[in-house]
């Protein structure tokens, strides 16, 4: 058997070749293939990427052969970083670059290393997750952004590079349910809209605290109205219950609001 190379059997009696290799006395496996020669010639590429530093990995994704890309970032890494990492994750000053595919790279600060080195980023309808908890989770949630709020209404990123995940290039403009920031005769406000049968606008407000609980009291009012839908709540961290009561009691719903409110079932039925 040629080095690097291990003969292994499926359940199904079907012969197969595992190739790895060791590395700074680290045991890395390059994968499973068909033949022994494969096999062989991911042990030969993963020797050459780990022993000549000339090879950039910018070579090695855009012209692959037997590794896959992931692996091919993980060996470049640890070869030059002298940390191995299970995902595609390569280190550079401050922040780390993780490749989703050879042509995908997201950079993340530093900060992050510890937990996208355990969870595996996956991408699915242009929106990224990971597995967490036994659900997939967005990976906008960590940094307090809703997982369907809207590029460029609730947050931007500011350099304008949608795979720059860095905290400081992210802006978080709308952090409340319900609640979008807007200019009206030349100030800031913020506009309250509860989703029904359409968005009826519950009212507009100076403060966004404000406006997020007035988007509580919105829903608390239809619920008591007989409107059961799985609405969010918004959890206001920088009051505590007592000034939250008190705006509560004292802000104001739209007129109109109330009035579809209290007419609905009648409508409905």
């Amino acid at each position: 058997m040629q080095k690097g190379v291990y003969q292994a059997v499926k359940k199904d009696g079907t012969i197969y070749y595992r190739s790895s290799i060791t590395y700074r006395n680290k045991h890395i496996s390059l994968g499973s293939f068909l033949n022994e020669a494969d096999a062989h010639a991911a042990y030969l590429e993963a020797e050459k990427i780990l022993t000549d530093p000339g090879i950039s990995l910018e070579h090695k994704l855009f012209h692959p052969k037997m590794l896959n890309f992931e692996k091919v970032v993980t060996l470049v890494n640890f070869r030059d970083n002298r940390i191995y990492i299970k995902t595609p994750i390569y280190l550079h000053h401050n922040y780390f670059s993780y490749y989703l595919s050879a042509k995908e790279e997201y950079k993340f600060d530093i900060d992050d290393l510890f937990f996208y080195s355990s969870h595996k980023i996956i991408k699915r309808g242009g929106h990224l997750f990971v597995n967490e908890y036994g659900m997939q989770t967005t990976i906008l949630s960590r940094y307090g952004i809703r997982s369907f709020a809207v590029n460029g209404r609730d947050y931007t990123f500011i350099n304008g590079d949608q795979t720059d995940y860095r905290y400081s290039n992210i802006l978080l403009v709308n952090r409340y349910y319900g609640v979008t920031s807007s200019v009206r005769n030349g100030k800031p406000c913020f506009e309250v809209r509860l989703h029904i049968n359409g968005n009826y606008i519950v009212g507009i407000y100076d403060s966004e605290i404000t406006a997020a609980i007035a988007y509580n009291k919105a829903v608390d009012t239809a619920i008591a109205h007989g409107i059961i839908r799985n609405y969010a709540e918004n959890y206001i961290l920088d009051l505590s219950a007592k000034e939250y009561a008190s705006i509560y009691s004292e802000l104001k719903l739209s007129k109109k609001f109330l009035q579809y409110i209290s007419e609905y079932n009648q409508t409905d039925s």
